[in-house]
């Protein structure tokens, strides 16, 4: 049986920060349990933290960006997926004005993240229309 290693990391599901500590073996998570010593959780983890990581090693996992071309999902490069969205967008407001683009942020992001998404909605794009899951 190969070794047994303890990796210390956050949780990612939503602004919190619990801290977490992952059981790695043969480079796969095993198990995971609340790091005691984080000050955000004190070892305790919600359903989530605790027992939703199976995604991680999917075999279905997306790992390149698709773009659908004559009905098909096809795998694209990210400079061909970026080019995508900004005239996808450009074309929306150019059509029916910025106030038909709206975004929503996620209470999983950091701070800077969600910053920069209403950053950009509000100078680029110029709506005030963004939302986000951090009430529910």
């Amino acid at each position: 049986m190969a070794e047994e290693n303890f990796v210390k990391t956050i949780c990612g599901y939503c602004g919190t920060g619990c801290g977490l500590v992952l059981e790695v073996q043969d480079n796969k998570i095993m198990k995971i349990r609340g790091d005691k010593e984080a000050p955000v959780n004190k070892g305790q983890t919600c359903v989530k933290g605790a027992f939703a990581y199976e995604y991680v090693h999917a075999k279905n996992r997306l790992t390149s960006p698709l773009i659908r071309k004559a009905g098909q999902l096809v795998e694209a490069t990210w400079e061909e997926a970026y080019q995508f969205i900004a005239n996808k967008l450009t074309a929306v407001k150019t059509t029916w004005g910025s106030n038909a683009i709206s975004m929503f942020a996620c209470a999983r992001s950091t701070n800077e993240s969600n910053f920069i998404t209403q950053k950009f909605m509000r100078t680029v794009i110029h709506s005030n229309n963004i939302d986000g899951c951090n009430r529910t």
